[in-house]
C-alpha cells in the first residue's frame, strides 16, 4: 500500500459519510422514542429492545460529529431523539443507569454496573456540547459522578463474587474513565480533569502492564493471579487502551509514554495476530492454556478498527516504520473481511477463517459507535499526515 494519505483519508470519509452513517440513518430511528440496534445485514430490526450503552453510544455518535465535524440539522435531530428518550427512561430513582430497557422504555435489567453511566456521560456531554442545552449538561455532569464514586466497587450490590477471597480489578475501569474525561474536560475543572488522568495512566501503566502486555484482570495492588480470569489477556482492549494513553500523551508532548504505549500495541499484536489466518484472536491465556470464553478465536469488529486508530495514531506521534508495517496488514484484513458495500456498516462477528458468524449489524453489543468513531478518527488521522 502506498502511503497516499490524501486518498486514504478520503476512503475512510467516504465509508463513513456514505456507508455507515446513512445505514444507522435509514434503520436505527424507533418512532416511539431512542433506537433499534438489533438489525440484520439489510436494516430489519430483528429485536427491539434497548441497550442502554448503545442508545448512549449513538447520542455520542451523532453529537461528536456536530461538535467536529458539521452542525446538520438531521445528525442534530437523531442525537436529541436518543437523548430525550434517555433522560425520561434511562435511570433509576437513584440515578444510576439501567442496563436495558423494553422498547417503550420500561426497564429490564437493573444497573448492575457503572459502563451504562460512562456512556450516559460521554453522551450527554457532547450532546450537551452540540446542543446547549443546561438539562443535557447535568445529566452528563450526575453520571460522571456516578462513575467516580462508584469506580472502586463498579458493580456494586450487583457484585456475585464472594467477598476477600480473590478480589480483582479489571482494566475495563481506568481505561475507560480516563477516554470518558478526555470527553468531559469542557465540563470538569481543571485540577479534576488533571487529577483523573494522572490516576488513570498511572493505574493503567503500572498495575496492568507486564512486560509490554496489558492483563485484563489484576489483584488490587497489580500482583498477578493464577486463574482463568488472572491470565486473560483481551487484545483489543489493551490496544485500545494505548491510543487512549497516547491521546492524553500528546496533550502535554510526552514521548515517553507515547513510545512505551506503541511498544505494548506492536507487542500486543505480535501475541495476538492469527498467524494461519490473519486477524487479531479476541482472547487468550497468557500461558497458552485454554481460555474461559469459548468465542476466544473469534475475529471481531471492533478489536480490527480500534487497533487502525492505534497503529495511525502512533505513527503520525512518531513515525515509526512499524507502525505503518501492521497497518497496512490489519487494514487489508479488516476492510476485506468486516466492511460491507452492498447493504452499509460492517458485519461485527468472523469465525477464526475470517468468514462472517452472525449476519448481523447490530445486536445485543455492536450499535452506532466503534466502526463510525474509528472511521471519523482514521479519516482524521490521515488528514494530518497529509499535511
Amino acid at each position: 500500500m502506498e502511503r497516499d494519505f490524501r486518498q486514504l483519508a478520503d476512503q475512510y470519509r467516504t465509508a463513513l459519510l456514505d456507508n455507515v452513517l446513512p445505514f444507522w440513518e435509514n434503520h436505527s430511528i424507533d418512532v416511539q422514542g431512542g433506537y433499534f440496534t438489533c438489525l440484520d445485514r439489510t436494516g430489519k430490526v430483528y429485536d427491539t429492545d434497548k441497550f442502554i450503552w448503545l442508545q448512549n453510544r449513538q447520542v455520542w455518535t451523532f453529537s461528536m460529529l456536530c461538535n467536529r465535524l458539521e452542525k446538520r440539522s438531521d445528525w442534530m435531530s437523531i442525537a436529541e431523539h436518543g437523548a430525550k428518550f434517555l433522560a425520561q427512561h434511562g435511570r433509576d430513582a437513584e440515578g444510576n443507569w439501567y442496563f436495558s430497557l423494553d422498547r417503550s422504555g420500561q426497564p429490564l435489567i437493573q444497573p448492575y454496573n457503572i459502563f451504562s453511566d460512562c456512556f450516559a456521560a460521554m453522551a450527554f456531554s457532547q450532546f450537551a456540547l452540540a446542543s446547549g442545552q443546561d438539562w443535557a449538561r447535568e445529566v452528563a455532569l450526575q453520571a460522571y459522578q456516578n462513575v467516580l464514586r462508584r469506580q472502586d466497587n463498579p458493580k456494586g450490590s450487583y457484585n456475585k463474587a464472594y467477598p476477600g477471597t480473590r478480589s480483582m480489578k479489571g482494566l475495563s475501569v481506568p481505561m475507560i474513565l480516563a477516554n470518558l474525561t478526555l470527553e468531559m474536560e469542557w465540563l470538569l475543572p481543571k485540577e479534576t480533569l488533571d487529577r483523573v488522568l494522572a490516576a488513570t495512566v498511572q493505574e493503567v501503566t503500572t498495575d496492568f502492564l507486564d512486560e509490554n502486555l496489558l492483563y485484563e484482570n489484576v489483584a488490587p495492588d497489580g500482583s498477578h493471579i493464577d486463574s482463568f480470569e488472572g491470565r486473560l489477556i483481551n487484545p483489543g482492549h489493551g490496544i485500545e487502551a494505548m491510543w487512549f494513553m497516547m491521546d492524553i500523551a500528546s496533550r502535554t508532548n510526552n514521548l515517553g509514554l507515547i513510545n512505551q504505549c506503541v511498544d505494548v500495541v506492536l507487542n500486543t499484536l505480535e501475541f495476538a495476530w492469527d498467524q494461519k489466518y490473519g486477524g487479531i484472536y479476541y482472547f487468550l491465556d497468557i500461558k497458552g492454556y485454554p481460555t474461559q470464553q469459548l468465542e476466544w478465536d473469534q475475529k471481531l469488529w471492533w478489536v480490527h478498527v480500534e487497533t487502525l486508530v492505534a497503529l495511525l495514531m502512533g505513527y503520525r506521534l512518531t513515525g515509526r516504520e512499524e507502525c505503518w508495517n501492521w497497518y497496512e496488514k490489519v487494514h487489508h484484513y479488516t476492510w476485506s473481511h468486516f466492511a460491507d458495500s452492498e447493504y452499509g456498516e460492517w458485519f461485527g462477528y468472523l469465525d477464526r477463517r475470517g468468514e462472517v458468524l452472525l449476519n448481523l449489524k447490530g445486536g445485543k453489543w455492536k450499535g452506532c459507535f466503534h466502526v463510525p468513531r474509528s472511521l471519523y478518527l482514521c479519516w482524521q488521522e490521515f488528514e494530518k499526515l497529509a499535511m
